[in-house]
């Protein structure tokens, strides 16, 4: 129970420090943070909870994540349903909050709220082969990178911020292609409150990241040097 409380609270500060970044600072008239504020958003999310509850639940924050590292052999089989819906319980927590604060402008529209999106709901109106392509890549060197940076015989101590700086240019690369996901937690949260095309769309973003990860964890399995302890 303690390590489904820390990723419900880990994956509500994801969603609501990263697409919260989206939402009210990243569009804010000659000030706003843009897509480079929104990427070191969500990797601050990252590195912050890597640190606060990585030693309780393993810091995952993201279903992909939890299914890639079981695959790759670090997790229990049994564990996975449980992390994910708390994952995504959290995630939706934090909308909730984000939306709340966002609805307290006079003129607030909700529009898109940093959802996941492919087509004419790219932010680049790239299509959905690429915004499919874009998404399995992209979580895949995710979990390469945190498969490799949470070896046992990686360095100590730097695997938190090694992988906050992996999402971090991760959403630099992708955000113009689907507002980045590699994390279908995230993307589910936002999709239940934008509704519409972002729930019509949200397949995408539960499909891509699992297949990625699914392949990350059978390749770094291959290529590992050695039996992670």
């Amino acid at each position: 129970m303690k390590k489904l409380v820390a990723e419900f609270i880990g994956t509500m500060w994801l969603v609501l420090g990263g697409c919260g970044s989206a939402v009210l600072a990243a569009a804010y008239p000659d000030l706003g943070i843009g897509f480079v504020g929104v990427s070191l958003a969500f990797g601050l999310t990252v590195v912050t909870m890597a640190y606060a509850i990585g030693h309780i639940s393993g810091c995952h924050l993201n279903p992909a994540v939890s299914i890639g590292l079981w695959i790759g052999g670090r997790f229990d089989k049994k564990e996975v349903l449980p992390y994910i819906v708390s994952q995504v319980l959290g995630g939706i927590f934090g909308a909730g909050i984000l939306y709340m604060i966002a609805s307290g402008k006079a003129d607030f529209e909700i529009g898109g709220f940093a959802s996941n999106g492919f087509g004419e709901h790219s932010p680049g109106a790239y299509s959905m082969q690429a915004a499919l392509v874009c998404e399995i890549v992209m979580t895949f060197m995710f979990l390469i990178i945190i498969l490799g940076a949470t070896h046992s015989s990686a360095p100590k101590g730097f695997a938190g911020l090694t992988i906050g700086l992996g999402l971090t240019l991760i959403h630099l690369i992708s955000i113009p292609i689907t507002n980045t996901s590699v994390n279908p937690a995230r993307s589910t949260s936002q999709a239940i409150f934008a509704g519409g095309w972002a729930v019509e769309q949200l397949w995408l973003f539960w499909l891509a990241p699992i297949v990625g990860a699914i392949l990350a964890g059978l390749v770094y399995k291959f290529i590992s040097p050695e039996k992670n302890d």
